[in-house]
């Protein structure tokens, strides 16, 4: 590769990171037009952007910490994505029991203020302070899909019959749920059919400034291989390694810097028989919520707290689990204890280092710094939530496009991504429709293909009148068809990228029946190379 500062780029953006932000970036800049490579060191979505909530929320709790804008943004943003995305992310209600003496996070602005002017309370949460804040949750953003906050009766409704008993009423409001590693592989696969190169299990060893240009070192960990790219500007989205890219990859001056927050989640055999969320409050004030999980399973999560190190694998420890199982105890009727667990997972926020005494009080909005120093611009970013993404990368163009007078306007928040091509109102009828196309199917199957891939299951199940004829079947629901899909199409080379990633069927599959799916992807990666090479 010619190192000479005047030789032609290869790439007007070179977008460090494959998780939600840099695929949202990637996205963004190729559909303006901008030529841009992304490279991610492991699969897609395998840190951060694969261990979230799952939820496209505007952070209800955000409020007590006067974040009004992050959750203004985040409450108009719900729409705009769940419009975009109705196959991966669905309406869903929230449950929130009240009782007299549900107390705040003693740190939280809120807190201190009753504090000062209502002592008698306590650091309890008055009722009129809850409906005054699910109020402006409400109306902050505006509403076209979701409904409005309720009251229900706990005593009388089927959301009250796995609560104890001293829960008699509660707050019904309106968020969504999301598929977030699908998110980050959407947005990937459509960057793609816009002209950008996605390059995954490809490590940046090194970015230096050559003039005005950056010139990127890159290692691909599957042969060892090494290369040379160079790029008019770097994007640093490295999300838990932003800083270990300031300093050790491009070795900056900057200051600026990340806190590493892990949160835990525990899976639990399902608790309950409806398909709304609980938002538990407790006695620490802190939150956690109860979710209906992949159809069979219930979600609770999450906890804080400080990670030290990006490298270190994330893991729900003890500690957690039973913090979880506990505080989820204080409202179910039958306790939720350790044996109830078939799974945990952690991920590492990177949240931007305000100063914040604790990592619960830490900012959830993102930052968004150019760095000039030395010629070529860098572009750090530092945290943001998976609600914002879309919005994220849009503030970042707008900080890159001066750059690039080529580019064109901003244009994502009405383009759908790939298999969402269909109003969420019309959800129902998707699922109906394809178990009518595919009667071997039955119902479960049906709505899973379509929560993964929207109107794309009809391209996966071809002309098959069984499920005979999609090949190997590995359990689950889980078919050679299906497997194919995502090595050709969704960046998938491994068994956990299939189970763990684009689904989690692996919440439902045994060792046997993964290292079959294992070794049937390694065959399948090499004739499809074979096929390549004629």
């Amino acid at each position: 590769m010619d190192d000479r500062s005047d030789a032609a780029a290869d790439y007007d953006l070179f977008v460090i990171g494959g998780g939600i932000n840099g695929c949202g970036i990637a996205r963004d800049a190729a559909g303006r037009g901008l030529s841009v490579a992304l490279a991610e060191m492991n699969d897609l979505a395998s840190a951060t952007s694969s261990a979230s909530t799952k939820l496209f929320h505007g952070g209800l709790r955000y409020l007590e910490y006067f974040e009004v804008r992050l959750v203004r943004e985040s409450l108009i943003e719900r729409e705009t994505l769940l419009k975009a995305m109705p196959h991966i992310s669905w309406p869903m209600r929230f449950v929130l029991p009240f009782h007299r003496n549900m107390r705040f996070d003693n740190s939280t602005p809120t807190s201190r203020l009753l504090n000062t002017v209502m002592p008698w309370m306590k650091g309890r949460r008055p009722g009129w302070l809850i409906r005054l804040g699910l109020l402006m949750y409400d109306n902050l953003g505006g509403r076209e899909i979701l409904p409005g906050t309720k009251t229900i009766d706990l005593d009388r409704s089927v959301e009250g019959k796995p609560l104890k008993d001293r829960f008699s009423h509660a707050y019904e409001y309106s968020d969504a749920w999301v598929q977030d590693s699908r998110l980050v592989v959407l947005n990937a696969r459509d960057a793609q059919a816009r002209g950008a190169d996605i390059l995954t299990r490809t490590k940046v060893t090194e970015a230096e400034r050559i003039g005005d240009h950056w010139q990127i070192k890159v290692m691909n960990r599957r042969s060892g291989s090494e290369r040379t790219i160079r790029a008019k500007m770097l994007v640093n989205a490295g999300g838990p390694w932003v800083g270990d890219v300031i300093r050790t990859k491009v070795r900056s001056n900057s200051t600026d810097g990340v806190r590493l927050v892990r949160g835990s989640h525990i899976v639990t055999h399902k608790l309950y028989d409806h398909e709304k969320c609980y938002f538990f409050q407790g006695r620490d004030g802190r939150i956690i919520f109860a979710i209906p999980y992949e159809q069979d399973f219930t979600l609770i999560g999450t906890t804080d707290s400080e990670q030290d190190d990006p490298d270190k694998k994330p893991e729900c420890t003890e500690e957690e689990m039973d913090y979880l199982c506990n505080f989820a105890s204080e409202y179910f009727e039958k306790p939720v204890t350790r044996d109830d667990i078939v799974w945990t997972y952690s991920g590492v926020r990177p949240l931007y280092d305000d100063g914040a005494k604790s990592a619960t009080a830490a900012t959830r909005d993102y930052t968004l710094k150019i760095d000039e120093a030395g010629g070529a611009p860098l572009l750090n970013i530092f945290g943001g939530k998976i609600t914002t993404y879309r919005r994220l990368a849009e503030h970042a163009l707008e900080k890159i496009v001066p750059y690039f007078p080529q580019a064109t306007g901003a244009w994502t928040a009405g383009a759908t991504l790939p298999g969402g091509d269909f109003k969420v109102v019309e959800t129902r009828g998707r699922i109906d429709q394809l178990e009518t196309d595919y009667p071997f199917l039955g119902p479960k199957w049906a709505e899973r293909m379509i929560r993964h891939y929207g109107n794309e299951a009809w391209a996966i199940l071809g002309d098959a009148n069984s499920e005979e004829d999609l090949g190997a079947s590995f359990g689950a629901t889980l078919t050679e068809a299906e497997v194919l899909w995502l090595i050709e199409k969704e960046y998938a080379e491994t068994a956990e990228d299939v189970i763990w990633r684009r689904t989690k069927l692996g919440l439902k599959l045994d060792e046997p029946q993964v290292d079959q799916i294992e070794s049937f992807m390694r065959d399948a990666q090499i004739a499809l190379k074979e096929r390549a090479a004629e």
